[in-house]
């Protein structure tokens, strides 16, 4: 966009969404910063607290998280071949990167938490250490989680969408946690020029070995079965054009143990091209795919379940593909196409968090989830305002598998 007609469309947005646009800059240092910034913006509305009451508990809280920066620091490395499990083996915690400056999407992310504490560590990542001072009072008045499980950690992150560019977490050949760092590369229209940092940072804080793969691939475009099966789409190959399709796949054999790489068309008109949008594994044979809903992806999703009930998984075995509704676009800001799917589901120790937009698609997907996982609670997120960012529970949250320690 041009500087003249930017600077005005800024100018304008900041009328239309009054938020301290230099917060990320400078971040509250003290909890009274923080109860303002929650005032101001609703945050303490929502909760029916008063300021006064706010200031006081939050000037309670002394359990400020870990900072942790990842410059200059040695890693070890993996023992052995580095397994990529499944979503739906046990899980030691997930990570969630909490949306501070984006006040409608803290009941989201509370919903979330509240879903994982009950059968996992959530691990909320702030930007800077006092933000977890308002979160935490946040969720200590909704009551809702179980706080025992939540645990903070302060990394300079600028996005939400941990997903795509939090680490690949596997196991090596002696059952520890690997952080596998690939390459995350920011979207030209949005801030995340700290985010590619992040894995490195999460192997410091957790002191795992570290195996960099020098691909540039986001956590939304993967689907492991954790016996040897990767699933993705072709965007894959675009966001690699200076590699073959073997030296992708030889890049990726390098660093993660697998055997069978099956590739399905990503969305058209959608930017991140990411699998997650189109598929979900239940389990190693059957698959959540988004059915053709009479749009403009009906073709490339046609072609991803022909391809998917062609397919066998590494061990030798069919799918069963089960089709899910998809929901109509959604035009962000009546302009931007967001291509919403209940694929983007996250499975945690049982539970399923299945996404719903306040559409009538929602029960049938729900019920359909209940059908093809019925050993899982299936638990709905209401995620209508995230529909914004083109995403929701899987692209929000990253999973870390249980390790030895």
């Amino acid at each position: 966009m041009p500087a003249l007609l930017r600077n005005i469309a800024v100018q304008r947005l900041r009328q239309w969404y009054p938020l301290e646009w230099d917060i990320d800059n400078q971040p509250p240092q003290t909890s009274d910063d923080v109860a303002v910034y929650m005032a101001q913006h609703g945050l303490l509305n929502m909760l029916g607290l008063q300021v006064a009451e706010a200031r006081t508990r939050l000037a309670a809280y002394t359990q400020i998280p870990p900072q942790v920066d990842s410059r200059a620091m040695q890693f070890a490395s993996p023992l052995g071949k580095v397994r990529l499990p499944a979503q739906w083996e046990t899980l030691e915690s997930v990570l969630l990167s909490w949306p501070v400056m984006y006040p409608q999407l803290w009941p989201l992310h509370a919903q979330m938490v509240e879903a994982i504490s009950a059968v996992a560590d959530a691990t909320i990542i702030v930007p800077a250490p006092m933000w977890a001072a308002g979160v935490r009072l946040f969720l200590q008045q909704r009551d809702l989680a179980n706080m025992a499980r939540v645990r903070f950690v302060s990394i300079p992150v600028d996005d939400i969408w941990v997903r795509d560019y939090g680490p690949f977490v596997g196991l090596d050949g002696e059952g520890r946690q690997v952080t596998i760092d690939a390459i995350f590369d920011p979207l030209e229209q949005y801030p995340q020029r700290r985010d590619d940092a992040m894995p490195q940072a999460w192997a410091v804080f957790n002191e795992t070995p570290y195996a960099p793969l020098n691909l540039h691939l986001e956590g939304g475009n993967v689907w492991s079965d954790g016996e040897g099966t990767l699933i993705m789409a072709d965007q894959l190959y675009y966001s690699n054009p200076h590699l073959s399709y073997d030296g992708i796949e030889a890049e990726l054999h390098r660093a993660i143990d697998f055997e069978k790489l099956i590739v399905i068309p990503r969305l058209e008109s959608e930017e991140t091209g990411h699998v997650d949008l189109v598929t979900k594994l239940a389990d190693r044979r059957t698959i959540l795919v988004s059915a053709p809903n009479g749009g403009p992806n009906d073709p490339a999703r046609r072609r991803g379940m022909d391809i998917l009930r062609r397919s066998t998984n590494a061990l030798g075995e069919s799918y069963e593909v089960v089709e899910l509704p998809s929901p109509p676009v959604y035009y962000n800001w009546f302009v931007w196409p967001v291509w919403r799917s209940y694929t983007n589901a996250l499975t945690v120790n049982g539970r399923v968090l299945v996404p719903t937009f306040g559409i009538e698609q929602d029960e049938i997907a729900l019920a359909t989830y209940r059908r093809a996982m019925p050993d899982h609670a299936i638990i709905p997120i209401d995620c209508s305002v995230s529909s914004n960012g083109g995403g929701a529970v899987h692209c929000l949250t990253k999973e870390v598998p249980a390790g030895k320690f």
